[in-house]
């Protein structure tokens, strides 16, 4: 890859202090997710030990036995405890037997001590290395297939859209895309799963601006897109989304199912689905930890704050997110490689030298990151209907991503906004992708903005602005109100309740999904979970 580092002459001091002062505002957070749990992320371990299906009203069995422990002894000690205890005592010969039989209200938890709190964690360890190991090989399994087809044949990877609502559609219309020419294929879920507490179960055939994430649509693509790419002679990747009340669940599932990508911002859910923020934030750090595991990139949603708010005016608010993004990743295991760090083409058109400021973003983006496989997204807040200022504003967003060194490039279309959009659109984005990239892919490195000029100040003023925000933050909302005893919440948390990012405000106290937070209990007789002491890299002493 051409370098970047020397493009925007930027001064090494000042980004290192905004690194700096990201894990300033981050490490807080981190605590505090460290220090709790969701009903998720407990499910998501029972997952891991092998639970799945759902009773026959569509409710998880995972959702049956969680809230069943939680009723009975709470979920301050997490739910691998009882639930093991259960099974040692011989009220149910199995998992799932359990889960049904905790369903019908036949089933008595208790919190195990002594000897018998050993045996079920002991018991319960090696369940859930099981499911471990089984990430493990669809990962071995991902770099096999890379190692005997080949990988796409150039960067930026070009990423489409797929979303029909109906998997048994999705599927040809997935293969065909990447017959054209589509090296990862991005199944969008149906709109408000997000704010589903449960995951859906088996193959689903209807939703409203995308498809159900569920295990089985997973496989049944993954499986599809295997076949597709042993006849291309190149691998094919598959994304879906492991955002919303059901992150580390649908994460879990990700990697059991072999998938490459997974949408996963810090602050996604809290900004735009109103998911209350210590809930996002601690589920976020188990996928992730999770996405490290089974070698996922993970894609960020910074996009998004331009959708909200003017995308000059709140280019450091980007800025400032890719770095608390690049953190949080970080602390939880994944590597440069693995960040699809979020940028929009998102500048009106018609303020004067947009695309010089969107170069100026976006280069600002790959020097601060200069490893990272940088998503940049195409041109929605300013699609008309125009379908022709649409094509043109397109090709300038891929001349921009071929300039800067983006390594996902998502497929902007003239019918931007309709959610499955023309299959004849879709043809003609992928032709005006391979035309810039095949024409200008190489212009990398002739491009060369001259030393103090527009390129370079704008820049360098976006990072200053960073750099002040960061202060700000960290600074600023060190006294945001407490939670219980006195307690401050995070900074971060109050600069989210100050609608620091996309104009959203956000209070830590408030949001979906709250009521499905716990607090870890602490000391010898404290929270236990396997799945997190394997994550963690520990293999003794309590969480």
């Amino acid at each position: 890859m051409t370098s970047f580092s020397r493009l925007l002459d930027l001064d090494q001091a000042t980004m290192d202090r905004a690194r700096q002062l990201a894990a300033q505002a981050g490490a807080p957070v981190v605590t505090l997710a460290r220090n709790h749990t969701t009903v998720s992320v407990e499910r998501a371990t029972l997952r891991l030990a092998g639970l799945g299906g759902a009773d026959h009203d569509g409710e998880p069995w995972v959702n049956h036995l969680v809230d069943s422990v939680r009723q009975q002894v709470g979920l301050e000690h997490g739910a691998v405890l009882p639930v093991w205890d259960a099974l040692a005592e011989g009220q149910a010969p199995d998992l799932l037997t359990l889960a049904q039989r905790a369903a019908a209200g036949s089933v008595s938890f208790r919190l195990p001590t002594a000897s018998a709190r050993t045996a079920a964690r002991a018991a319960a360890t090696v369940a859930i290395e099981a499911g471990m190991a089984r990430i493990d090989a669809q990962r071995r399994r991902r770099d096999a297939l890379i190692a005997e087809l080949g990988d796409a044949p150039r960067t930026p990877w070009i990423y489409l859209i797929v979303a029909t609502g109906d998997i048994d559609e999705d599927i040809p219309q997935a293969q065909a895309a990447a017959r054209e020419g589509a090296d990862v294929i991005a199944v969008i879920r149906s709109t408000g799963q997000s704010l589903l507490d449960y995951v859906p179960e088996g193959a689903t055939h209807e939703g409203f601006a995308g498809t159900y994430a569920t295990q089985e649509n997973f496989r049944l693509m993954r499986a599809a897109l295997d076949d597709t790419s042993r006849e291309l002679g190149r691998y094919v990747r598959l994304t879906n989304y492991a955002s919303g009340l059901c992150m580390p669940e649908i994460a879990t599932l990700a990697g059991l199912e072999r998938l490459d990508m997974m949408l996963n911002d810090s602050m996604y859910g809290i900004l735009f689905r109103d998911i209350n923020p210590i809930r996002t934030f601690v589920d976020q750090r188990f996928s992730r930890q999770i996405h490290a595991r089974a070698g996922i990139i993970i894609n960020t949603g910074e996009d998004n704050y331009l959708t909200t708010a003017d995308a000059v005016d709140a280019a450091h608010t980007v800025t400032v997110s890719q770095l608390l993004n690049e953190y949080f990743a970080k602390e939880a295991g994944l590597a440069d490689w693995q960040l699809g760090l979020g940028h929009a083409f998102e500048i009106d058109p018609a303020v004067p030298q947009s695309f010089r400021l969107e170069l100026a973003h976006a280069l600002l983006a790959r020097t601060l990151f200069p490893d990272a496989p940088l998503k940049w997204m195409p041109p929605t807040k300013h699609m008309t209907g125009d379908v022709f200022r649409g094509y043109l504003l397109d090709g300038f967003f891929n001349l921009a991503g071929a300039l800067t060194g983006q390594g996902i490039l998502l497929v902007g279309m003239m019918t931007e906004a309709v959610v499955t959009p023309f299959l004849s659109d879709r043809d003609l984005a992928l032709q005006n992708v391979r035309y810039v990239l095949d024409a200008a892919g190489g212009m990398a490195e002739d491009f060369a903005p001259p030393r103090d000029g527009f390129i370079q100040n704008r820049a360098r003023v976006v990072l200053d602005e960073a750099v002040a925000l960061l202060e700000r933050i960290t600074g600023q909302h060190s006294g945001a109100a407490g939670q219980g005893s006195g307690t401050a919440y995070p900074p971060l948390l109050g600069a989210i309740a100050d609608g620091t990012f996309g104009l959203m405000k956000r209070p830590p106290d408030r949001g979906k999904g709250l009521d499905g937070v716990f607090r870890r209990a602490e000391g010898a007789e404290g929270y236990v979970n396997p799945a997190l002491d394997i994550l963690d890299g520990t293999t003794g002493g309590e969480h």
